[in-house]
Order: C-alpha cells, then sequence, then structure tokens
C-alpha cells in the first residue's frame, strides 16, 4: 500500500533510522534484563541506557546526569510544567507560554488553571513569532516558569530563545522550551539556548515513537511526575524500556554527526522559490 507514497508528514513522526533499528535489534532478543538488576545481564542493560544517556548529552551539550528518559514530549513537558508548579507553589502560581504551543504543554497549563494558577499566553505576530519584549512585560515576583517552544510544528518558525532565556534569567524564572520540532534539525545546545530544561521527542529524529528526554539543569529541583522506585536517578520512576532508550540514543549520535543542515536550507529554498514562481512573491519563508 505504501510502495508509492511520498511521505511529508515528518514533522509528525519519522520513519526509524535503520542504523537506529539495528542497534536496537540486540535489545529486543538476546538482551532482556532489567537495568536495574545486579546480575550480568542487568548490568549490561544499564551499559546500554547508559551510552544512550551520554549520546544525547552529546547532541544537546549537556552533561549525562542531566538526561532523563521519558515516554516522549508529552512527558516530558508534563513534568516540567506540573513538576515546577507543585515544587515552587509557594513562590507563585503564574506561568507564561506562548500562544501558540503544543497541546502538550496548554493541556496541563489548563489543568493548573483549575488548581489556582495563572497562566499568560503571549501572543506571536504574522510570522508566528513571539516578541521577547512581550514576555519580559509579563514577568512577575509570583512567576515562576516561562515555556515557550523551539520550532513550531505547524509553520516551523523558530522562537527567540536565547533572548527569552536572558529574560527568565534576569527575572529568576525557570525557563523551558519544547524542542521536539527542532532537536536533530537545528542546533540545540542548551548553554547557548540558555534553558533550565528542554523536551525531546525521539520519533521526531529517527528514533521509534514512545521514547523520548528531558533536559534537567543540573541544580533544579522539581517535583518527580510518576512515583515508584528510584529509576533515572529518582527522578522518573518506572523500568527502563532500554531498547527504545538505546534507539534514542543511536538516534541523537547520528543527528550530533549529521552534516545534513546545508543541504536542507538548499531544499528549503528551493521551494520556496518554486512556491514563489508559481503563486507570486507574498509567499513567506519562514
Amino acid at each position: 500500500m505504501m510502495t508509492n507514497c511520498i511521505y511529508l508528514d515528518y514533522n509528525a513522526s519519522t520513519p526509524v533510522d535503520p542504523a537506529v533499528r539495528e542497534a536496537m535489534l540486540p535489545y529486543l532478543g538476546e538482551f532482556y534484563g532489567n537495568a536495574s538488576s545486579s546480575h550480568p545481564l542487568g548490568r549490561s542493560m544499564k551499559e546500554a541506557v547508559d551510552k544512550a544517556r551520554r549520546q544525547v548529552a552529546e547532541l544537546l551539550g549537556a552533561s549525562s546526569d542531566e538526561i532523563v528518559f521519558t515516554s516522549g514530549g508529552t512527558e516530558s513537558n508534563n513534568f516540567v510544567i506540573k513538576g515546577v508548579a507543585d515544587a515552587f507553589k509557594k513562590r507563585g502560581r503564574h506561568i507564561i507560554i506562548s500562544a501558540v504551543e503544543h497541546p502538550a504543554v496548554t493541556e496541563p497549563c489548563k489543568h493548573l488553571e483549575q488548581d489556582g494558577f495563572e497562566i499568560s499566553r503571549i501572543g506571536v505576530d504574522a510570522y508566528g513569532r513571539i516578541d521577547p519584549h512581550d514576555v519580559a512585560g509579563e514577568v512577575r515576583p509570583d512567576t515562576i516558569l516561562i515555556s515557550v517552544m523551539h520550532a513550531n510544528n505547524e509553520v516551523g518558525t523558530l522562537q527567540p530563545i536565547a533572548e527569552i532565556s536572558e529574560i527568565a534569567r534576569v527575572g529568576g524564572v525557570l525557563f523551558h522550551t519544547d524542542a521536539a520540532q527542532s532537536c536533530g534539525k537545528v542546533e540545540t545546545q542548551v548553554d547557548k539556548l540558555g534553558v533550565d530544561f528542554l523536551s525531546i521527542a525521539g520519533h521526531k529524529l529517527y528514533a521509534p515513537q514512545g521514547i523520548g528526554a528531558l533536559y534537567i539543569k543540573r541544580g533544579v529541583k522539581l517535583t518527580s511526575l510518576l512515583q515508584g522506585s528510584g529509576h533515572e536517578s529518582g527522578r522518573r520512576a518506572g523500568t527502563e524500556a532500554v531498547a527504545a532508550i538505546v534507539g534514542l540514543g543511536a538516534a541523537a549520535e547520528l543527528a550530533a554527526r549529521s552534516s545534513k543542515g546545508p543541504h536542507m536550507i538548499k531544499l528549503r529554498d528551493r521551494l520556496h522559490a518554486g512556491l514563489r514562481k508559481h503563486f507570486g512573491e507574498d509567499v513567506l519563508l519562514l
């Protein structure tokens, strides 16, 4: 059925890269232990998880202990928003987001509103871009979190994350970015972005569905979303999905080594030129 299909829905989900699939296969067969077990098979699984953590950290320019594996971007976003809200509610109950965030951000914010939190939603311009000055104008003494996506999942607009991070830093506010659409496509080095939290969805960068990661800046504490045994250094309970984690690690390494950026820009500009030729000069390049 898919033989003649031209798949253009990569923002929704990418196929699993053959190299990623190859890396995962041993952990769907011969390696099957629990990564928390102390026997040799368990230790082998833990070594695989540790390697994947290093691979993701390298892609983000982070330290391995700043990476927490999750089930995907939605869980990562919920982890940050609800975790910060619970951990810092005595300091304040005000959160700032953009008006074009993914439902994985807007829905938990709506949930928090029912518990007495106040959410400021900042509008965007004709290009879908937020103005950092608008963010600065909403920061208050009781603001505990700013969450602005890095790249929009519908129109592709890149937000001025580094500029907003400076506003957050000056205001003493924690800053999160949903990088599900940008990670593996454009630079997502956390030190350059200046974020405290960054969410990744594996299936947006050639890893399998159902796996993701959250960067948590060293020293920042937030309430865990899931309670249970002490997995992920006590930050995310639940037996690790080792095969999927290995896949995310392999995909992160591929992205870190990729030289496709200039080629993607060339293809984008070619598409834009063709659209303008056909539809006129009013076609926007975002």
